[in-house]
């Protein structure tokens, strides 16, 4: 069964959402004006389907739903639904082309798509398919809201793009040129505000929030966003893939200079140095442990950590601000609670 970030049960209308969601994800993925196409796409769009509806936390549309009940007080299922549809196809389609990008072959406890197809140019066409459908889902939402919330999530996704090209451009530089401050902007720009700050700010934009509101979610948002990419490079390097659903110490074995390492770097000696340069240089499965090793001897896994409890608390505190509202404690505890995740 798929599992689906809650913030409580039966709060706020919440669980009838995300039981619809599940129900018109499935339905938007059918497409069934594609049936008669050929016998060969129909075939590809199971093998997607199959990938779009994996066991999942569909942490996108529950901030989305959040940010909704903040302006309202409620949850609207009927005004929230296809756009909760469209965060989680689009969020589908960014896997498929980050996993090409990253040379990953699992996700979500499965194949990653490039594999399941078996061909990385139609994991690409699956993926600019499921990109397309994510726009026809987000506009089919009803109220004029609509458009405004599409285009602020299309402008958050020219952003991710963005960290996605310096991911990439700083996984291929020497690690003595990337700074911390590097990696903190990838995480803001492909994390923070695709992730957490978009749904919470559309959410809020489909219930008719005020700019006021809208700019407090997004300062909640920052913060909470920065706490979970920071936990995710723990897990990168430190994960258990039975847990993670992923290659445990992926990030190390695709040479990523996320936050844990850059802190060790900036902290090591002379000879740390060289043994960390000389791991990412060329990582491997046989490395892993000494990259493991080194990271948490030179303090990177301590500095994101404390990093992790500072982003934490400073989004508690942002979120505490805003006007009282039945969502604003359920909040909080979903926001600790992903932080502090270890899956």
């Amino acid at each position: 069964m798929t599992h689906i970030a809650t913030l409580h049960p039966d709060a706020l209308g919440l669980a009838h959402f995300q039981l619809e969601l599940e129900r018109s994800l499935r339905a938007w993925l059918v497409a069934e004006d594609e049936s008669v196409i050929d016998s060969r796409w129909t075939a590809a769009r199971e093998v997607v389907t199959e990938f779009a509806l994996r066991p999942a936390k569909r942490v996108r549309p529950t901030l989305l739903a959040a940010g909704f009940a903040c302006a309202r007080n409620h949850v609207d299922t009927e005004a929230l639904t296809n756009f909760g549809v469209g965060l989680e196809l689009l969020h589908a389609f960014m896997l498929v082309h980050d996993d090409i990008a990253d040379r990953a072959a699992t996700r979500r406890g499965g194949p990653a798509l490039h594999v399941a197809l078996g061909d990385e140019s139609l994991a690409v066409v699956a993926g600019d398919h499921l990109y397309a459908r994510a726009m026809e889902a987000m506009l089919a939402t009803p109220g004029s809201a609509a458009v405004k919330a599409t285009r602020y999530m299309l402008e958050v996704c020219r952003h991710t793009a963005a960290g996605q090209h310096l991911d990439l451009v700083l996984t291929r530089a020497p690690l003595p040129e990337v700074r911390l401050a590097s990696a903190l902007k990838v995480a803001r720009l492909k994390t923070a505000k695709y992730g957490f700050v978009a749904p919470l700010v559309c959410g809020a934009m489909l219930g008719g929030a005020s700019p006021a509101l809208i700019a407090a979610l997004e300062r909640v948002g920052r913060s909470a966003g920065l706490a979970y990419q920071l936990r995710d490079d723990v897990l990168g390097l430190f994960g258990d893939s039975a847990v993670a659903g992923k290659a445990g110490g992926g990030d190390f074995l695709e040479a990523k200079r996320t936050f844990p390492v850059l802190a060790a770097w900036a902290r090591a000696d002379e000879a740390g140095r060289s043994r960390l340069e000389a791991l990412w240089s060329a990582p491997s499965e046989a490395t892993l442990s000494d990259a493991r090793e080194e990271v948490t001897r030179w303090g990177g896994l301590a500095a994101t950590e404390r990093m992790v409890e500072r982003a934490t608390a400073q989004a508690r505190t942002r979120l505490a601000k805003l006007p009282a509202s039945p969502v604003v404690p359920l909040l909080d505890g979903l926001l600790a609670s992903m932080a502090a995740r270890c899956a």
